[in-house]
């Protein structure tokens, strides 16, 4: 009866079964005693971890517009605009015909799923990585293969300074390009996660030019998650769509008028910026106020293109049909994203701060050996031991720390333990020193 969609058994595996149960006692067991108290190291939230963006504003300067309707399969101009000035306020120069809004990332993936891939076509996604993009690939009948990221040990060197950051770190995972070679004929699309969840590692210049040449030698699409985009660990991080389209960094060399030669009008004074000599392949940037502004109740998300400018309008039409089938952007998202979006950058600052607070705290307790490098996220993985079922059980039953385990994201070797950085910095060093005298013990 059911669709061959779903999975054929729904219920909790036997070892999440049996991490609820953990869970479930050790809150008994810590309520009104003297446990240890349970902490959650687990936490994607901000809203959750007492990073909550002041909605109350925004909501007083945008209620008279709730009750609109006004339907359009790309989403308000303003509130495309809005998403435009977010890009610009960090170097970027597209324009709002280049936006598409969406209720969320994920409805991003199914829009562009729907546009692009035929039943039994392949998605390429990152492993490790995040168990949804596979699940989001199998209720469109796709099917996912893997390319890799893989730890590799660097020569020491000096990291620029950065909120009191250390220099040293000698491992880092990167992007294993050989990997991809071996993608089925089916592959339709090359998914990239940077900043990486879980293992914080941002594409670099090599690597997004490898892809880039990948894509257009296989007539494939492109599309970079990039939620977590705002929180680069390092003033060497770059947003990949900077190698492309330009960014402050290259703004500053070329002057005030970077980007008004990649100018082409699609028609009716709809200038996009297109560089005439830009790659061959599509490629599309994810985002939305779930990590933006710390959000994701809002549901409010977009994607960003770059496409040829001999495909350009053929795609951009084949996505707002697709949009136009559900029009599922609500008129209240796009009007708290018009608003919210203007404090993007003061809640960066904020949320950055304690990221790099808690990165700082792990690293001064791991080794890089057991810790890589997180270059941009919030999220880090740590290697504790052999077995990663048994590490996330025993760490909550006994120092009462909830964590993910390894084998959850596709690490391909056992051991590792995925958690959060967003935790409040008192409880997070306390669950750090947990962990560590576990791993000692």
């Amino acid at each position: 009866m059911l669709s061959s969609r779903l999975p054929k058994d729904l219920s909790p595996s036997p070892f999440f079964a049996e991490l609820e149960r953990a869970k479930a006692d050790v809150c008994a067991e810590c309520a009104g005693s003297n446990a240890l108290p349970f902490i959650d190291m687990t936490v994607s939230s901000p809203v959750k971890a007492g990073l909550p963006i002041d909605l109350d504003a925004a909501v007083e300067e945008t209620r008279k517009d709730f009750g609109c309707w006004n339907p359009d399969a790309a989403g308000w101009k303003s509130a495309r605009e809005a998403v435009v000035e977010y890009y610009r306020e960090r170097g970027g120069n597209f324009t709002a015909g280049q936006i598409i809004l969406t209720a969320s990332t994920s409805e991003a993936y199914s829009v562009l799923f729907k546009t692009f891939c035929d039943p039994g076509d392949v998605i390429l996604t990152p492993m490790p990585g995040y168990p949804l993009l596979d699940t989001l690939a199998q209720l469109e009948h796709l099917e996912c293969a893997p390319y890799f990221l893989k730890l590799q040990r660097e020569k020491k060197k000096k990291i620029p300074a950065c909120a009191g950051m250390t220099s040293g770190v000698d491992f880092r995972f990167i992007l294993d390009t050989d990997s991809l070679l071996a993608a089925p004929e089916k592959a339709k699309i090359l998914l990239l996660v940077s900043p990486h969840n879980p293992t914080g590692h941002c594409v670099s210049r090599e690597e997004w030019n490898a892809a880039v040449r990948f894509c257009e030698e296989n007539d494939m699409i492109l599309v970079v998650d990039e939620v977590f985009g705002d929180y680069g660990f390092s003033p060497e991080v770059r947003r990949s769509w900077e190698y492309l389209m330009g960014g402050k960094r290259d703004s500053r060399l070329r002057g005030n008028d970077c980007g008004r030669e990649s100018l082409w009008d699609a028609g009716g004074g709809d200038f996009i910026n297109l560089p005439e000599d830009g790659p061959k392949c599509p490629i599309f940037w994810l985002n939305g106020l779930s990590k933006a502004v710390g959000s994701p109740q809002l549901k409010l998300g977009w994607m960003v293109f770059y496409a040829p400018r001999e495909r350009f309008e053929e795609i951009r039409a084949a996505l707002e049909f697709v949009e136009d089938a559900y029009l599922s952007v609500s008129a209240p998202a796009q009007a708290l994203g018009t608003a919210l979006l203007k404090q993007s950058a003061a809640y960066e600052s904020r949320v950055k701060g304690r990221l790099l607070q808690n990165w700082q705290t792990l690293r001064e307790a791991f080794p890089s050996k057991y810790c890589p490098e997180v270059l941009g996220g919030w999220y880090a993985v740590i290697r504790l031991g052999e077995d990663d079922e048994e590490l996330t059980l025993r760490l909550l039953r006994e120092k009462h720390v909830l964590v993910q385990p390894g084998f959850f994201f596709d690490f391909d070797e056992d051991g590792w333990v995925v958690i959060s950085l967003l935790q409040e910095p008192a409880l997070f060093k306390e669950a750090v020193a947990r962990m560590r005298s576990l791993a000692d013990s």
